[in-house]
């Protein structure tokens, strides 16, 4: 007859005298694993006698629970000590130097977007975008450019293989806009434009920002009111003098330049002082053969755009002076007039 007490202490002693997590491991096994002890006894129980089954099995069953929570209250010990030994071994010198200070910037062009963007978004815009190669269609015909416009020739307009161009706008965003939905929008288009310029104030490539509003009854009134508020809301100022002169776009109908007053210094320019002006975006109302070329009846939708330089409101608002540094990949450039990356713009908490 298997003897339980003698199974209880040599089990109890042997995991009592387990020293570490490994040798606890293999106790187990020995006793409660499919060929343990414990297990074997337990097969054999069919080989006793039929009055002694019974008492035999009830003592084995004992002595694998006791044995079972024994490992578990080893277990927690060898737990705590081998916590115990790490934490004394790993240590943190909290006299260390601090880690130095990140040198990645964000960039003026970056910056700027973001806070155009925060402060449409307040009114209610959405944000749109398109691809930087357009074809012929949306970058001028359904924007109402003639054959024979000046923007279509070969001194503006980067053309590639097959009649494409790379955008000399974002205004083919508002096309693609307006041809994958109905009717109202209200929306900005933030993203690269391409030209063949450079000098001073002119790059190949820029960034602009088209936005325009479709809805009913939208008036003349209503596009200053916006553009006012913009600039104003941008330059973070209550009162920015702005001037709306009458100009031309194919697109537009009135059209308008917009100016800001300003003092003009040796080496500055002063924004909302003296009396002088800079231009700094073009506007007007949705031209109706543009609302037409986008399925939309100019009987009963009206709207107006607009379309702003990144880089140059940039320079506005930020003191650079020379256009062709945004590109230079100059990291003093962009550690002197780059943004925290931990900034994020908001019209409540400040651009």
């Amino acid at each position: 007859m298997t003897n339980t007490e003698q199974l209880r202490t040599d089990a109890l002693a042997a995991i009592s005298a387990s020293e570490h997590s490994a040798a606890l491991e293999e106790q187990r096994v020995a006793w409660l694993g499919k060929k343990g002890r414990i297990t074997e006894a337990l097969k054999a129980l069919g080989q006793a006698a039929p009055e002694e089954r019974k008492a035999l099995g009830a003592a084995l069953n004992a002595v694998k629970d006791a044995i079972a929570e024994a490992i578990e209250r080893r277990k927690a010990e060898l737990s705590a000590a081998e916590l115990e030994a790490r934490l004394k071994t790993e240590t943190l010198d909290m006299t260390l130097p601090s880690r130095a200070e990140a040198h990645g910037r964000i960039h003026p062009v970056t910056q700027v977007i973001d806070e155009i963007t925060a402060i449409f978004a307040e009114w209610g815009f959405a944000v749109a975008e398109g691809p930087d190669i357009e074809d012929d269609d949306h970058n001028f015909t359904a924007l109402n450019i003639p054959e024979a416009h000046p923007a279509r020739q070969m001194h503006d307009t980067f053309y590639l293989a097959g009649g494409a161009v790379l955008r000399t706008h974002t205004s083919p965003v508002q096309i693609r806009t307006m041809r994958s939905g109905a009717p109202p929008f209200r929306v900005i288009a933030p993203g690269a434009t391409y030209r063949c310029d450079s000098d001073q104030t002119h790059t190949p490539m820029f960034h602009q920002v088209e936005g325009f509003v479709i809805d009913r009854h939208i008036h003349m009134g209503h596009l200053k009111g916006c553009i006012t508020e913009f600039l104003r809301a941008f330059f973070e100022m209550e009162r920015v003098p702005v001037r709306f002169r009458p100009s031309f776009f194919p697109f537009t109908e009135p059209s308008a330049e917009v100016d800001i007053g300003c003092r003009r210094g040796r080496d500055e320019i002063v924004i909302g002082e003296g009396e002088g002006w800079l231009e700094v975006m073009g506007c007007g109302m949705v031209h109706a053969n543009v609302l037409r070329n986008c399925g939309i009846d100019p009987d009963e939708w009206q709207g107006f755009a607009f379309g702003l330089g990144v880089e140059r409101l940039a320079m506005l608002k930020y003191g650079i002076p020379d256009l062709r540094d945004f590109f230079e990949s100059d990291a003093r450039w962009l550690k002197h007039y780059g943004f925290s990356p931990l900034h994020i713009p908001t019209v409540y908490g400040g651009l």
